[in-house]
């Protein structure tokens, strides 16, 4: 139970950590108020704990697969809210679009992924015996998901402003591709698109449950057996966000070196 635990809280707070991390980083080499930050992880936290107190009431919505349909849904959110970040980019003068986009982004997973840890440790309290190693697993699995979020942190605050925004936008690309191909995963599990056989099996190569495996779904939505629509809707995802962010890079490299 302690491994399990360590895995299963690393990745979920590990997803919210890299997009806390890297828009926090942003926004300081863009010299943005941090109050935006502190709205953010408000508002997803009294989400998370309102989720997750009706966590049965959304569970038997939609016969049955309520709970895969909203994550589902906040996943393709926290995707639409990077793209408009990635536009408000391009001009300076969308900064309160910019500021709406960041905090939509930081508050969205932060009741994503607060809300299932909530319920994870909620489903032990009444289990004396094996609630202890669960908390032990969370806080270590937690402590990992944020020391790696804290080292994306000093990775993009310590190089200058123009190559901070091309690394922390190829982040958010591939965190927001990511989304995509974990709302899809979901959708597949709820019957509301057919399931179809997987286009390959990569576990021999990277288990999912490895530190490797879990950093990877973190940060790219790594599967090892996706099904085709799956890989279309990631290639798709990944086609858009690339082109509006080489264009925003250039805009950023006409710009002169701060």
């Amino acid at each position: 139970m302690l491994l399990n635990s360590v895995i299963i809280i690393l990745r979920e707070v590990l997803e919210a950590a890299l997009i806390i991390s890297v828009l926090s980083a942003l926004s300081q080499k863009l010299h943005v108020s941090r109050k935006w930050l502190i709205i953010a992880l408000l508002s997803g936290l009294i989400g998370a704990i309102t989720y997750a107190i009706n966590i049965k009431v959304v569970s038997m919505a939609l016969d049955g697969v309520g709970q895969e349909v909203i994550n589902a849904s906040l996943h393709l959110l926290i995707y639409s809210f990077i793209v408009l970040l990635i536009l408000s980019l391009k001009d300076q003068s969308n900064h309160r679009l910019m500021v709406f986009a960041m905090v939509s982004s930081v508050a969205i997973a932060v009741v994503r992924e607060g809300s299932e840890i909530i319920v994870y440790i909620d489903g032990f309290i009444s289990s004396p015996e094996l609630l202890l190693p669960i908390i032990i697993g969370s806080a270590v699995g937690a402590g990992l998901g944020i020391s790696i979020g804290v080292l994306f942190y000093y990775l993009i605050v310590n190089i200058s402003l123009n190559r901070a925004v091309k690394v922390g936008l190829i982040i958010l690309i591939l965190i927001a591709g990511g989304m995509v191909s974990q709302a899809m995963q979901l959708l597949i599990q709820a019957d509301f698109i057919i399931s179809q056989q997987p286009l390959w099996d990569s576990s021999s190569l990277i288990n999912e449950r490895s530190l490797l495996g879990q950093l990877l779904y973190a940060l790219i939505g790594y599967e090892s057996t996706p099904a085709p629509i799956q890989f279309f809707c990631y290639a798709i995802s990944l086609i858009i966000t690339i082109i509006l962010t080489t264009l925003t890079i250039r805009s950023y490299q006409q710009r002169p070196e701060l």
